[in-house]
């Protein structure tokens, strides 16, 4: 499986109508989403779909039309999606009439085919599950998180500060985790709370 942690985009043009492929994290999903609604107002059709995994290790899948005939759009999407081991991905893809209708197949195959060839673009790496690790640091420990935190590359799902310190909640891999966790050992002393 694959996953990845940057957008890509793509557009095609068949017979005068634009599809424009925006495959997006899922955590950015619905950003994405109300962005895309904003930036294209005049868009015929939104269409997306994404596979991404719970907190049960179960792959979540969902699709939408968006106004066009049944099963000629998202579903292809989430084909492309599947086709290429992705998880933990949506894919948008913003519609332009052109005012040449291109039928159920043609539909199927444009919105294939961004997705693919958004696909084509992005920066895909190997997919590793994460779960979420809650701690405490005092200030004093803040700026030494957050260097580690960037220089890993790690997602930051919280950060709520108080008068003392401040409570984070890292979405951490087995190995993001464990390297953390070796990184942060002499800190229990300085006041790290694990929660």
């Amino acid at each position: 499986m694959q996953t990845l942690t940057e957008v890509a985009n793509a557009t095609l043009e068949i017979k005068k109508s634009t599809f424009h492929a925006y495959l997006v994290p899922f955590a950015d999903f619905e950003m994405w989403r109300e962005k895309l609604k904003s930036d294209h107002p005049k868009a015929r059709h939104i269409v997306w779909a994404y596979r991404a995994l719970n907190a049960y290790g179960q792959i979540v899948e969902n699709q939408t039309d968006d106004g066009e005939p049944k099963g000629t759009s998202g579903p292809p999407a989430l084909n492309a999606l599947r086709g290429a081991q992705l998880i933990d991905a949506a894919v948008l893809v913003v519609r332009y009439f052109g005012g040449i209708k291109l039928g159920p197949g043609g539909l199927v195959r444009a919105y294939a085919g961004a997705t693919n060839a958004a696909i084509d673009v992005a920066a895909l790496v190997p997919f590793a599950p994460k779960r979420d690790v809650r701690f405490y640091v005092p200030y004093a420990l803040v700026q030494r998180v957050e260097y580690w935190v960037e220089k890993e590359g790690c997602g930051t799902k919280e950060r709520v500060f108080d008068a003392t310190g401040a409570t984070w909640t890292l979405a951490l891999t087995k190995a993001q985790e464990e390297a953390f966790v070796s990184f942060t050992c002499a800190f229990e002393q300085e006041g790290l709370v694990w929660l």
